[in-house]
């Protein structure tokens, strides 16, 4: 008798671990990213693509799987949603199709697009609502250019795969739909922060210029009967003028958008870390050293790399203690981002692809003329070190 386990099971087993793969990300874009890259891996296809509708006939996100970046910038703009991608999306029905290209509803794609034949999709469905469109295409294994299983033309995608890429998208709906929730949390939060930052400073502001206006008209007073008391009462009306225009910068700086032209460098990523420290329960440290000014594409390549270093820190690795570091370096700097989290194995991420943004951090490092140095252990925490030259 044998002792394999039926194709089922095997299939159930398969989308379990993608479940689980979906649940361990908060991000929407890394919950679209794993739906992708667990259907294609799954179902073994050669393509895998998912996209989010807007309003307005295209997409707001599409993600794929098993394009290059320079196949996906030389494919050029988003798709629009027609043809298939709009059967899925209008009237939520899966597309099971032994050659796309012969489908009478298809209409084309750009002449650096991929060949793709058979075709599986499905909708990505919350209730009522379309969240997106899922798709494979080229099964592995099916005969080159043909599309099918075989001679009779029967569709290389089997009613099986269609039945596991359905309930997959239905865990994806759930898994998207909490990350949605998750990142209107976090804006609400930082809304919420910065509102109540305001309310403060609005405050202390208030009672410092309530305290000016009685401290001059108190110099007012006095300054023809005792003209020695009336200038100590002066020199604490500047005093106390001082430190209310100390306080309104604190509410600009607080409150504005980070702005590397206005500020530098320096004052945004420390800005960035105050803001972090306050919203969320792990501490966050910013100290920089002999920092010189920097080209500006330079500046903005640092500035974003220390962004998404921090976001991996804090929403992937669940760090308790996050240290952020900007030192000068000839006429170059350093920046340093070390966490205290959970840790990966950098190999792994970089065998998987476009994980905890490494490789958008890789490209803003030597777009910038610079370096990237990634170490990090399952356990042991991260560090990330980008330095770059300077002018």
């Amino acid at each position: 008798m044998s002792t394999s386990r039926p194709r089922p099971r095997t299939g159930i087993e398969a989308v379990s671990a993608a479940v689980l793969a979906m649940s361990r990300h908060l991000e929407v874009r890394d919950v679209l990213q794993t739906i992708v890259s667990s259907a294609r891996d799954l179902l073994g296809a050669e393509y895998a693509a998912l996209g989010v509708p807007d309003d307005h006939g295209g997409f707001a996100q599409f993600v794929v799987d098993g394009i290059s970046d320079e196949q996906w910038k030389a494919i050029g703009p988003l798709p629009r949603q027609h043809g298939i991608l709009a059967v899925m999306l209008h009237d939520a029905t899966p597309q099971r199709l032994a050659d796309v290209r012969l489908d009478p509803r298809f209409e084309g794609w750009p002449h650096t697009h991929p060949e793709m034949s058979d075709f599986l999709g499905v909708p990505v469905l919350d209730g009522d609502e379309v969240l997106g469109a899922l798709f494979l295409a080229n099964k592995k294994g099916s005969p080159e250019g043909t599309g099918c299983a075989g001679a009779d033309g029967q569709c290389a995608f089997t009613e099986e795969d269609e039945a596991l890429l359905r309930t997959l998208a239905d865990h994806a709906a759930i898994a998207l739909t909490n990350a949605r929730l998750y990142e209107r949390s976090r804006e609400l939060t930082i809304a919420g922060e910065r509102a109540r930052i305001a309310h403060e400073l609005h405050d202390a502001v208030s009672q410092k210029l309530f305290s000016l206006r009685l401290t001059a008209q108190a110099a007012s007073a006095l300054v023809d009967r005792d003209p020695a008391r009336a200038k100590a009462e002066l020199a604490q009306v500047a005093f106390l003028a001082a430190e209310a225009a100390d306080e309104l910068r604190a509410v600009v700086v607080e409150l504005r958008p980070a702005a590397l032209d206005e500020d530098g460098l320096v004052a945004t990523l420390r800005t960035q870390a105050e803001v972090l420290n306050r919203a969320h329960a792990a501490r966050v440290t910013f100290d920089s050293d002999k920092v010189r000014a920097l080209p500006a594409g330079q500046e903005e390549a640092v500035l974003r790399v220390a962004q998404e270093a921090l976001h991996n820190a804090l929403r992937h690795a669940h760090a308790t203690t996050v240290s952020l570091s900007l030192n000068g370096r000839g006429n170059g700097a350093v920046l340093r981002v070390a966490d205290d989290g959970k840790g990966f194995d950098p190999a792994a991420v970089r065998r998987a692809g476009r994980h905890l943004g490494m490789v958008s951090m890789r490209d803003r490092a030597a777009g910038a003329g610079g370096t990237l140095r990634v170490e990090s252990a399952p356990g042991r925490g991260t560090v990330i070190e980008m330095e770059v030259p300077g002018g």
